[in-house]
Order: structure tokens, then C-alpha cells, then sequence
């Protein structure tokens, strides 16, 4: 906390002392979010790349100094953050594109980028004295916050309310990290309700990421962290999918963070990808017009909001970046997960991979140049939504412990070649 001044709120601009739960503006109601302010003058004095660098933490941590945590309060023993950056020529080929990096956050210790978020959140509780947190999710933001807040040494209890649609893998791990559970049976609109209404009467610290303006700050760390395994040499376009729009916002955060302590020259473009089957920001986006609550009709359950709570800070970002947003089809979607899978190795769940099929049609379209420097980010990992991933993947080929009979097969189906 030691560069945070204050939180701002970004429609009318009332200040508030950044205490840890503090979530929203008081003279705005559940509209008034608020944003965590930086000394960035003593920030560029007192913190350098080359400081950064000799940072022996491999882990979101080595940030610190643009995370609103207090050195002191203990962190969750899981390494969140470190994850790999791969260039893909193969698969950039496939898009039209020349140059696409690709950063695969589900790699983290949940499978999610949400464990970012979730690490912070863990902390913020205990520096507001509560012994327990809770949140609403489709899956990835409850798995996060189970396993960061089970790998404390402190007593940390998380309380989960989850739609009655969240795929198995991610309710197994649930259970496995110990959580409160709370399955409720209709959307994720009603089990955000139900969580808010609950935290509120039973006192507990509110990990909602949509209203927590501390967890922009903890997702922002990806985006920092790619930076700097980067060398600070930002691409032309950041590509992130969008649910409730924190996790764009995020990104365009630590743009702002790096460009203003002097740490990089440009910031990128970003392009926000929803699924058509849920997209109120993107129609916000291109109508101009305030955001209408939709269906949440998509397979992409990370990102299936119907009433996304944080749009406009995913909206400033958008614009103010310059970029686009763009919605994308379930069968895109589908395409998308096993084309990734066949061209790098790495298996993304639907909604991490949704970015990818709007990339590829922007670059179709002509409104992502095929020379620009692309970064795309997975946000979460495929193994937490294996029913869909097998919908969208070819069947095995079944065939009787004979020889011949997988010959026959092989050749028809053009894996070997009759004289081989």
C-alpha cells in the first residue's frame, strides 16, 4: 500500500481512503465502481526495470509496488503467476497473421488467470479482519478463491455460490479445496444475488471481482508480467475474451501503470471477445447505448454474464485503447479449442479461447493487420470443462487388437500410405 493514495470513483469522481472493503462509491449506488490510485511520480523514482529484475520472487508478487497490499499481511503459499509466453508461427500462420505471442495463464496453480485476482483477495481479508470470503462464479473465480484461500496458513474459510450449470471438473475442485459450496438452481444473475445478500448479512469479505476494486488490481498482473518477459516491448494488440469486463480492465490498468512510471513507450490496442450467445458489452460497445441485461446462452460458461457488473471499466479500456470488441459463435468457439490444441499443445477451456476465434475474425476481416504484433491471452485451462472439450474434438478411432484391421483404417483415413 505504500504508493496507493486513494480510490477514485470513475463516474463522479467522490474519494474515498483505500480501505479494504471499501467496493463502491456511496453517492453512486451498485453503478458508482471505484478506482485504485497510484503515486506514479514517486512510483517512477523509487521503482526501476532494473529493480524489477533482480527481484528473486518468481511469482505475481515481485509487482508489488503496483499492487494495493500491505508488505506485511500474509500472502497464500501458491505460486500464482510465472506462467509461459510462446511464440506461435504455426498457428499465426493459420490466422493470416505474422507474428502472434501467446500467454497461457492457465498454467497457474487453479488453471485460471482468476487466481491473480483471488490472491489479492485472500489478503485484502485478512487486512479487513474477516476470516471468511465468499463470491458468486461460473466456475474459475470460486476454484481461484477455494485454492488460494485453503493454501493459507491462516484460518481462511471461502464460501462459493456457483449457477446450477457450472461444468463437473470445476465443482470437483471445489470440493476438493474444502469450500462452502452453494449450488444454486437457475442463472448466474440469481447466484450473484444470492451472494451479495448473504455476504451483507453475515459479514463476510466480498471477492465479487465485479465490485472489488482491489481484483482489477491483482488481474492486472498478467498483463505486467507479460511485459516484462517482453523486455517492455508492448505488441500492437492485446486479445482478451470478456465476461464481466474485469479482466480487460485489468489489462488496460497495467498498461496505464507501466506507460505512466516510464516502463514502456506505447500501449497496445486491446480487442474484447464475447460470445454471441451472452454479449451485452460488445452491443454496448458498438450502439453507444447503456447496457441491457441478456441471456446467458453460451457454452463459454467463464464468460456467460448476462448482467456484467463491470462494464464500464471494460468499456473505458476498450476505447481508450482504441481497440474493438467483436462476438464470436459457440461453433467458432469449438473450432477454436481444437485448433489450438493441434497447432501449440496448449488446451484451453472455451471461454479461454474465445479471444482466439475473435482474433481470427478481425484478421478475416481486415481490421486486424496481418504484419501487427499480436499477444492473446488463454485464460483458462481446458481440463476444467472436458465435456465440451470432447464435443468439439474428434472420436477416437476403436478398432479389435488386430493388426490388419488398424492398417485398413490407417490407410483409408490417409495416415499411412499403402506401400509404408
Amino acid at each position: 500500500m505504500k504508493y496507493v493514495t486513494e480510490l477514485e470513483c470513475i463516474d463522479c469522481g467522490e474519494i474515498y481512503a483505500p480501505e479494504p472493503e471499501r467496493y463502491l462509491c456511496e453517492s453512486c449506488d451498485d453503478e458508482g465502481l471505484l478506482e485504485v490510485k497510484l503515486d506514479y511520480e514517486r512510483l517512477a523514482v523509487e521503482w526501476s526495470r532494473e529493480e524489477l529484475s533482480s527481484d528473486p520472487r518468481g511469482n505475481m508478487w515481485r509487482y508489488g509496488p503496483l499492487i494495493p497490499v500491505k508488505p506485511g499481511t500474509p500472502r497464500p503459499r501458491l505460486e500464482v503467476g510465472s506462467t509461459s509466453l510462446y511464440h506461435a508461427p504455426g498457428l499465426a500462420k493459420e490466422l493470416g497473421l505474422e507474428n502472434l505471442i501467446i500467454k497461457n495463464e492457465g498454467l497457474n496453480p487453479t488453471g485460471s488467470l482468476k487466481d491473480r485476482a483471488s490472491a489479492v483477495a485472500v489478503v485484502k481479508a485478512q487486512e479487513a479482519g474477516r476470516h471468511a470470503v465468499a463470491c458468486s462464479s461460473t466456475g474459475n473465480a470460486a476454484t481461484s478463491l477455494a485454492g488460494n484461500a485453503a493454501s493459507l496458513d491462516e484460518d481462511m474459510e471461502a464460501v462459493i455460490f456457483v449457477p446450477e450449470r457450472v461444468p463437473g471438473g470445476k465443482l470437483a475442485q471445489l470440493l476438493i479445496y474444502g469450500a462452502v459450496v452453494v449450488s444454486v438452481q437457475d442463472n448466474y444473475e440469481k447466484a450473484y444475488n444470492l451472494s451479495a445478500e448473504s455476504i451483507d448479512r453475515w459479514g463476510w469479505y466480498n471477492r465479487n471481482a465485479a465490485i472489488n476494486p482491489y481484483l482489477v488490481e491483482g488481474k492486472k498482473t498478467c498483463v505486467l508480467e507479460m511485459a516484462e518477459q517482453l523486455d517492455f516491448e508492448m505488441p500492437d494488440w492485446l486479445v482478451f475474451s470478456v465476461g464481466d469486463g474485469c479482466t480487460i480492465a485489468g489489462a488496460w490498468k497495467a498498461c496505464k501503470d507501466l506507460r505512466e512510471i516510464g516502463f514502456i513507450d506505447k500501449t497496445p490496442r486491446l480487442l474484447g471477445v464475447q460470445a454471441e450467445g451472452c454479449a451485452p458489452i460488445t452491443r454496448s460497445f458498438r450502439t453507444g447505448e447503456p447496457l441491457e441485461v441478456t441471456s446467458e446462452d453460451t457454452i463459454a460458461d467463464s464468460i456467460a454474464v448476462g448482467r456484467p457488473r463491470n462494464y464500464k471499466k471494460a468499456l473505458m479500456a476498450v476505447k481508450n485503447s482504441g481497440g474493438t470488441m467483436v462476438n464470436v459463435t459457440d461453433e467458432e468457439i469449438m473450432e477454436m479449442m481444437t485448433l489450438l490444441g493441434s497447432r501449440t499443445g496448449i488446451f484451453g477451456e472455451p471461454a479461454g479461447v474465445a479471444g482466439l476465434a475473435g482474433l481470427r475474425r478481425e484478421a478475416a476481416e481486415g481490421e486486424i493487420s496481418r504484419d501487427d504484433d499480436i499477444a492473446f491471452v488463454v485464460t483458462g485451462n481446458g481440463l476444467k470443462d472436458i465435456d465440451n472439450a470432447r464435443r468439439a474434438a474428434s472420436e477416437p478411432l476403436e478398432v479389435s487388437p488386430d493388426i490388419e484391421e488398424l492398417r485398413q483404417i490407417f490407410e483409408q483415413r490417409g495416415i499411412i500410405k499403402e506401400d509404408e
